[in-house]
């Protein structure tokens, strides 16, 4: 008998303040009537983004035990979900646990996190790269963001790409391993402060895109909560242009909701308020397929 609920097996680390990684992880996908089986890498205080100060406990060394005792409770997951990972080492367990857990039948999703704006973050070294894009070539799905999109490809972070250009980037990301890649915060082809998030399914052999509105503010944790809409939306029977516009607009209405409030950006979106729109019926706005 199929479990009436499905599960996701979330490889991040747990920042008990920020909304970021797992703080977000777990109340979006629970939202949207997913499981969520969280495997943490680390354990910290708040996220690095923005904060001066931080405690910081890595969970290496008891990642393998954790594992192995989902091993023997014989658990199935209907995906598998990697996000931040500090170290190489770390990349090889999640690389051997997608190796044992991956089916067929289920997701895996490599969210590859290295760097935004050009850059590393100031945690990743250089040699993060490679081990990374061997990780990619195991998932089915990838949602690298423009910048560690280009460091996949070995390629200059630019600020202004055509459609036709990002595309050959998708298909060379496609020949890594991963049946569907989407890029997040790809830069137009004109100038302006718009982004688009761009996807290719090589299984339809289709491009899809969804524009977003520029907002004059970030906040961290935004990328964990799209995948995370992403995959519930899928896991949910939606298919991949909708759950990505779904993804985008949900994104949107955040960054909307917390713009309006005066407190700290480095505190994330105020994902609290805006949860129940994933119970709402989805309206479709804002994708198109390139051609």
């Amino acid at each position: 008998m199929n479990n009436a609920i499905k599960k996701v097996a979330a490889i991040h680390d747990l920042s008990g303040f920020g909304r970021a990684s797992l703080c977000a992880i777990i109340p979006t996908l629970s939202t949207m009537g997913v499981q969520v089986c969280p495997l943490p890498t680390a354990i910290l205080s708040n996220h690095t983004g923005g904060f001066e100060h931080y405690s910081f406990v890595d969970l290496t060394d008891t990642m393998e035990e954790y594992i192995d005792n989902w091993k023997r409770l014989d658990l199935h997951f209907d995906c598998v979900y990697s996000g931040f990972l500090g170290s190489t080492r770390q990349i090889n367990i999640v690389a051997d646990f997608i190796d044992y857990f991956g089916t067929p039948d289920n997701l895996v999703v490599v969210d590859p996190v290295m760097g935004d704006n050009g850059r590393l973050y100031s945690s990743m070294s250089e040699e993060i790269i490679p081990e990374m894009k061997r990780l990619v070539a195991k998932a089915d799905i990838i949602t690298p963001n423009f910048t560690e999109a280009a460091f996949l490809l070995g390629r200059p972070c630019v600020e202004h790409i055509s459609d036709e250009e990002i595309k050959q980037w998708l298909l060379e990301l496609a020949d890594i391993g991963p049946g569907i890649v989407i890029i997040t915060s790809a830069p137009g082809e004109k100038r302006g402060k718009n982004t688009n998030v761009i996807a290719y399914d090589r299984g339809n052999d289709t491009f899809w895109k969804v524009g977003c509105r520029y907002i004059p503010a970030s906040y961290p944790g935004t990328g964990d909560t799209f995948a995370s809409v992403v995959i519930g939306s899928l896991l949910q029977g939606d298919s991949l242009p909708v759950a990505i516009d779904r993804a985008v607009q949900f994104i949107s209405q955040c960054i909307k909701a917390s713009y309006g409030f005066n407190y700290p950006n480095r505190n994330g979106v105020l994902l609290e308020k805006e949860l129940g729109i994933l119970k709402m019926p989805v309206l479709i706005s804002g994708y198109e397929m390139l051609e």
